[in-house]
Formats: C-alpha cells, structure tokens, sequence
C-alpha cells in the first residue's frame, strides 16, 4: 500500500456503570496492559502517524494512562454525551488537520488486531469512502445488522430496535469500526442529526447519509471475536481469555514448550524464546523476558524481571520488579528475588529472600537466607562476590558486601563487610547442660501431669 497519512481516533468516553467499579472502564486491564493500550497499540501498528483519544469529563486517569505510553497523542474532551457523531465530532481539530484516512475504533475494543484495520485503509486506498467494519454473529441478538444493496454494497446499518423480522435474520453485524476518507470529516458528520428517541448523533448514521451523497461506502469483514466489547466484568473475563489463548498459541509457534497451556497466563509483552519450558500454573505479569533454554517450572510468579539462557526458576518462586537471573543459575522453591542481579551459575536453591543485591557468579546462596534491605526509610544494598558460600538461615543487613570466595557461617547476623575468602561467623556460644532434659521429664511426671511432646 502506498504510504498514506492516517488519523486513528479512538472513543472512550463510556462511564462503564455496568462494570460496578471506582475505575474508568477502559483502564482496566486485558493480559496486564489497559485496554485501551491495547486498542492504541493497535492503531500504531497499522501505520496510524497520529492518535487521537476522546474521553468524557473528568476522565484524567484514563489521558495520562494514554499519554504515558503513546507520547504523541492528542486528546480531547467530549463535555456532554450526545453520541457517537458527537464524541469523534469533540476531535474536530485533528479533523481538520487533513489526513488521508481516518480510523474510528473504541476504547473497550481490546482484541482488534493492525491486520484487519490495515485491511480497512487498503479498502479507503482503493477508492472507497467509508469502510465499516463487520463480522458474522454466532448470536446477532443486539447488535446493528448491515443491510446490503443488491450489488453487495453496504447500504444502511439498522439498529436492532428499528429491525423487522428480516432484518433480525441477517448475522452480518456492525463492529462500531469505520474508515473514513479524510477529506469527507468534518463535513459528514456534520450533516448527521438527532432525530432520534435520545436525541443524540449516531455515527452509525454516517453509511446511509454517505450513499444518499452518491459516496462509495464498503465493508470489511473480521472474526467475530476480534470485535468483542467489554460492557461488564464477565465480558471482560472472556476476552482475557481470548486475549491469553492468542499469546498462549504465539508462544507455542515460537518453539516454547507448555506442558499445560491453559494454566499459564502470560502478559501482552512476554517474550519467551526458543526451547523455553513452562511447567503448569505459571503466572507472567508486565515486562518479562525469558531467554532460550530456561525452565520456569511450576506455580511461580514473575513480573518485570529479566531471565537468561539456561536458567531454572522454581517451582515455586516468586521473582519481582528488576530481577535478572544469569546463565544456567537456579532460583528456587519458595525463593523470592527482588530488584536484584543474580550471577552465571549462581544458586538459590529454597526458602530465601534476595532484594536489592548483587550476587556474583556460582555464588551459593543457603536455605533461609536472607538480604535486609530496608530500615524502615530506606532500601540498601548487599553485594555478594563470585563464588561465595552464604551458609542457611544468614541474614545480611544491608549495605554490606560479602568478598568473593568468602564463607558466612550458618545463622549469622552479618552487619559488617566480609573481605574475599574469609570466614564470617556470628554467634552466640553454644551451652550444654546435661541431664537437664531427663529431669526436666521427670519433673513434670512426679507431680502427675503427662508430659507433651512439642
């Protein structure tokens, strides 16, 4: 396709009452990322060399959401809700500002995929000057049928309170999705009235007022699935589920290896490489990288966190934001990493938790150690040289640095530096007493109270 300037605006100024929650509708997420990211990232994709977002009134949280992630979006405010004319109408500065196609899509629209809206502006390329976008409905019960002419063209979008028993029939439905020929906006939608039972300006009015213009108007048909609205929390745990059975196949075609793939639940931006094995009930958040011939094995949990070739992490293990485990290290069962690089062969095999360190190459990291990194202000840092041997059940108070090749001695307090190969012990003296035990038995079976056993 020739290159062609492209204006995506995208409409999110539903309230989302159905969705019984304090948080604007589009904001909440679909595979870790807002919906409505979802649906910009989309329009990116596709070629879109500006975006454009319409929010309702006091809406902030979703515009900065927006503007965090796509820097160079414009949005606008639709102050009254008088339709969906109405809120692309609230961007008619972009509008103006001529682009060769215009995409009209929306906010809790997560699954729409750049194939099919460059599909949409290949139809505008060719000539077409309205391109809506439909799908054929398993169950078209609400939705706005599209009524076709006899040479297939699309003639009107009936809505289904207007359907009669024909219409009702049709199971070829409107997305909501349109193409417009740039320099038909704003002049078209202006042309679009209210006399209607709400009194408010349709956009779905746009393809029958086209063709009385003597304007091409066309469809482009998608799955059904693609076009999914999110109106309520169990619409929106189907397409989580739709959105996890595409990232889940993805991942599979890439060489990865799921022994069960229904039970791991992956973000929209994990990479996982080739020879990848992930064991059952694995939980990706936002952020993470896996990198060829690494095992996440069973029921661990990791966001934000970064894992090379040859890895092993788990079962199990929980890693968080800023972890990045070596070469063919292991992190274990019930191991929590934090904010912390893990060396090349390093071992953290059970029950340790390793924040804000650094801990070096085959470095052995013992049964219930753990980093103190927080003093109740603020978070420190503990450095562990190549090599070292933490014995079980140590704690180490940060800042404090562990030498390379040096031993700390099993449930030691370790607050001060230990210099490379020594050893560090702390502890109190051992004291033995005996027959203390035997008499303390007997103690208790003279005055004729059965002795328990702890």
């Amino acid at each position: 396709m020739a290159k062609r300037t492209c204006l995506s605006l995208v409409l999110a100024a539903g309230e989302g009452t159905r969705m019984k929650s304090a948080r604007p509708k589009v904001m909440h997420e679909v595979a870790g990322r807002p919906m409505i990211g979802h649906v910009l990232a989309a329009a990116s994709a596709a070629g879109s060399d500006r975006l454009g977002l319409v929010v309702g009134p006091d809406m902030r949280e979703v515009a900065e959401g927006a503007e965090r992630e796509f820097r160079q979006i414009s949005v606008f405010t639709q102050t009254e809700r008088l339709g969906t004319a109405h809120a692309v109408l609230a961007a008619r500065a972009a509008l103006e500002r001529r682009a060769d196609d215009v995409l009209v899509l929306y906010g809790d629209t997560p699954l729409i995929r750049p194939e099919t809206l460059i599909r949409i502006r290949e139809r505008l390329a060719q000539g077409v000057d309205l391109a809506v976008l439909g799908f054929r409905a398993t169950h078209p019960e609400g939705y706005g049928r599209l009524i076709l002419d006899r040479e297939g063209g699309l003639e009107a979008i009936c809505e289904e309170g207007d359907a009669g028993p024909g219409e009702r029939a049709i199971d070829l439905c409107n997305s909501g999705v349109m193409g417009f020929r740039g320099a038909l906006l704003p002049g078209l939608l202006d042309d679009i009235g209210n006399d209607n039972a709400k009194k408010e300006f349709y956009l779905t009015d746009a393809p029958a007022l086209a063709r009385s213009k003597g304007l091409s108007v066309a469809i482009v048909e998608c799955a059904e699935e693609e076009v999914l609205g999110v109106n309520s929390q169990a619409e929106l745990a189907r397409v989580e589920a739709v959105h996890q059975r595409r990232l889940r196949r993805r991942a599979l075609e890439a060489g990865v290896t799921m022994i069960a793939p229904e039970t791991v639940f992956l973000s929209y931006d994990t990479e996982l490489g080739p020879d990848v094995k992930v064991e059952p009930n694995v939980v990706f958040g936002p952020g993470v990288t896996v990198r060829s011939g690494a095992t996440i094995k069973a029921f661990s949990h990791i966001e934000a966190a970064v894992i090379d070739e040859g890895a092993s992490v788990g079962p199990f293990a929980r890693l968080r934001p800023g972890a990045r485990i070596g070469r063919q290290a292991r992190v274990g069962n019930f191991v929590e990493i934090k904010a912390a690089d893990i060396g090349a062969g390093a071992k953290i095999n059970h029950l340790s938790y390793v924040g804000d360190a650094t801990v070096g190459a085959e470095a052995n990291i013992g049964a219930g150690t753990i980093t103190c990194n927080y003093d109740g202000q603020k978070k420190h840092r503990t450095v562990i040289g190549a090599g070292a041997f933490i014995g079980s059940n140590a704690a180490l108070v940060a800042p404090v640095t562990v030498g390379e090749g040096a031993y700390v001695g099993s449930g030691s307090v370790i607050t001060k530096d230990v210099e490379p190969d020594a050893l560090a012990l702390e502890r109190s003296e051992q004291v033995a007493r005996p027959g203390w035990a035997a008499r303390w038995r007997e103690k208790f079976a003279s005055s004729g109270k059965r002795n328990k056993k702890i």
